[in-house]
């Protein structure tokens, strides 16, 4: 299993020492919270940026995917845009959630709401080899649908 040392920075005041933590031992990802200065209320179809008042220090070979909460999914429509999201291993500044209100109904988000989770991953640097073919598969160049199932 591979480990990261991540640095947490708060950049913002009056942060709880619970803004981001794995909710058990079997949690895959940290849950995150959402530090607005005021609430912010998302209409049906709005996006916003929601400010969640730290920043991250990730080693080159890791990044931070930011994912939506499934509960939050379920109960409220409410999505990440851009699932997963991706802090890069040299960005510094704070961490913004990118939030989709997808339900019927408001969503009011207020300091210290649980609004996404970030899970730490390696990441694999590929190497481009330009070519004139690739190489043949079963599946070749069949796209969506190709398989007949949807």
């Amino acid at each position: 299993m591979d480990r990261a040392s991540i640095k947490v920075m708060r950049v913002r005041g009056g942060m709880p020492d619970n803004f981001l933590e794995h909710a058990s031992s079997g949690s895959s990802g940290m849950d995150v919270r959402a530090w607005p200065d005021e609430p912010i209320t998302l209409d049906p179809g709005d996006i916003r940026l929601i400010p969640t008042g730290i920043a991250l220090s990730i080693p080159e070979g890791f990044e931070a995917q930011v994912r939506p909460r499934s509960g939050l999914a379920l109960k409220n429509g409410i999505g990440i845009l851009n699932a997963p999201g991706t802090i890069d291993s040299d960005y510094r500044g704070e961490i913004g959630i990118i939030l989709i209100n997808l339900g019927k109904d408001s969503f009011t988000v207020s300091r210290g709401d649980r609004i996404a989770q970030i899970v730490i991953a390696s990441v694999c640097k590929a190497e481009l080899m330009e070519v004139s073919c690739l190489d043949e598969t079963e599946r070749g160049a069949g796209g969506f649908g190709h398989s007949g199932i949807i």
